[in-house]
C-alpha cells in the first residue's frame, strides 16, 4: 500500500501540479484510512494491498469517523480522497474496480459563504495604519485579497514579476498550475507600490554582514524583484497560515468578528455581482473551472436581497403585517 500511495502522491505533484497543502492532506487521509483498515482486516503479517479494500470497508471507516464526531464535510473529503486514489490505481491497472464509487457521499448542510458588507470591507482595509514595513505589507495583503479575489495559496505564491504595475494586472498561478490574468484596482496598486518602496528602502539599509551585503545595491534591488511579494521579517515567503492569522487579527476589530481570507474572496465576487458584473466574467476572475461553483454567489445575493426585503417592506410578512387604520373610507 505504501508504494501505491507514493505513486499517487507523485502523480499529484508532477501531473496535476497540486499544492503542498493539498498533497499533505491527501497523504494524511490515506495514511489514516490504511491504519484503520489494518485493524479491521487482520492480515496476520501479510502486506496490506489496495485490492483488499472494498466498499464495505470504506463504509465502516466512514461510520467509525462519524461515531467519533467528525464533521460531515470531513467524511466527504476523506471519501473523495479514496475515490481519487482508486481512480488513479484503476488507470494504472493496479486494481480492477474503484470500491469508493459504490459509497454515497454524506449529505452536507448547505452553508452560504460569509460575506462582508462594502462598509465592513472598507473598514478592514483601513486597519493597518502605521508606517512600518510590516504595516505597509499587511495593508497591501488585505487590499490585494479584496481587489483580486485570489485564494490565499495564490497570494503567497505571488512573485514581483507577476505584478504588472503599469497595466494594473496580476498573473495568478491557480490550482493545477493554471495561470490567469486578474485586474487589480488602483487603491490596491498604490498599497503595493508603497510596500515595494518600503522594501527597497529596507534593502538600502542592509548591514554589511548580511548574506547579500557584499553585492552592489543594484543587484540587491534586482533580486527583490525576482522573489516573493509578501514576506516575513526574515525575508522568507509568508505561509498561508500566516496570512490566515493576519486576516483574523485585523478582522477581529470588526463588529462581525474574525473572518478567513476566503471570506474576502467571497466578498470580492458578491460585490462585483451586486454592481452588475456578468457571472461568466466573475468565473474567469476567480479561476473556477465550472460555472456551477460561481453560481453560489447568485444564491447568496438573492438570499441577502430577500432578507433586506423581509426586514424593510411593510407588507413583507403577509397576514401578520400591521393593517392600516380604517377611516371610514370604503374600497371600491
Amino acid at each position: 500500500m505504501d508504494d501505491a500511495i507514493r505513486a499517487f502522491v507523485t502523480c499529484l505533484e508532477v501531473e496535476r501540479g497540486a499544492s503542498r497543502e493539498t498533497i499533505r492532506a491527501y497523504h494524511s487521509d490515506l495514511r489514516q484510512f490504511v491504519a484503520f483498515a489494518k485493524t479491521i482486516r487482520n492480515t496476520q503479517g501479510e502486506p496490506f494491498i489496495p485490492v483488499m479494500v472494498d466498499s464495505l470497508l470504506i463504509r465502516s471507516y466512514l461510520a467509525f469517523l462519524d461515531r467519533h464526531k467528525e464533521k460531515k464535510s470531513t467524511l466527504a473529503r476523506k471519501l473523495a480522497t479514496l475515490r481519487s486514489f482508486y481512480r488513479f490505481l484503476l488507470r494504472e491497472g493496479r486494481v480492477a474496480a474503484n470500491p469508493a464509487d459504490d459509497v454515497h457521499t454524506p449529505k452536507l448542510p448547505q452553508h452560504l459563504p460569509r460575506v462582508l458588507t462594502k462598509d465592513e470591507a472598507n473598514a478592514l482595509m483601513e486597519f493597518p495604519e502605521g508606517h512600518r514595513l510590516a504595516d505597509q505589507r499587511d495593508r497591501a495583503i488585505l487590499e490585494t485579497l479584496y481587489s483580486t479575489g485570489t485564494r490565499v495559496g495564490e497570494l503567497v505564491g505571488m512573485n514581483w514579476e507577476d505584478i504588472n504595475l503599469s497595466d494594473g494586472l496580476v498573473r495568478v498561478k491557480g490550482k493545477g498550475r493554471k495561470e490567469r490574468l486578474v485586474p487589480i484596482g488602483a487603491v490596491a496598486l498604490d498599497a503595493i507600490k508603497e510596500y515595494q518602496s518600503a522594501l527597497h528602502r529596507s534593502a538600502l539599509s542592509i548591514p554589511p554582514d548580511n548574506a547579500r551585503g557584499s553585492e552592489p545595491i543594484e543587484a540587491q534591488l534586482s533580486a527583490l524583484n525576482e522573489t516573493a511579494v509578501f514576506r516575513n521579517a526574515r525575508g522568507g515567503r509568508l505561509t498561508a497560515r500566516s496570512i490566515e492569522r493576519l486576516v483574523a487579527t485585523y478582522s477581529s476589530r470588526l463588529p462581525v468578528g474574525r473572518i478567513s481570507p476566503h471570506a474576502l474572496r467571497h466578498s470580492f465576487a458578491t460585490h462585483l455581482l451586486d454592481e452588475g458584473a456578468d457571472l461568466r466574467a466573475i468565473q474567469e476572475l476567480l479561476g473556477h473551472a465550472s460555472l456551477d461553483t460561481t453560481q453560489k454567489y447568485t444564491h447568496l445575493a438573492m438570499d441577502q436581497l430577500l432578507k433586506v426585503y423581509d426586514q424593510s417592506h411593510p407588507r413583507a410578512k403577509g397576514a401578520s403585517a400591521k393593517k392600516p387604520p380604517n377611516h371610514g373610507v370604503s374600497s371600491t
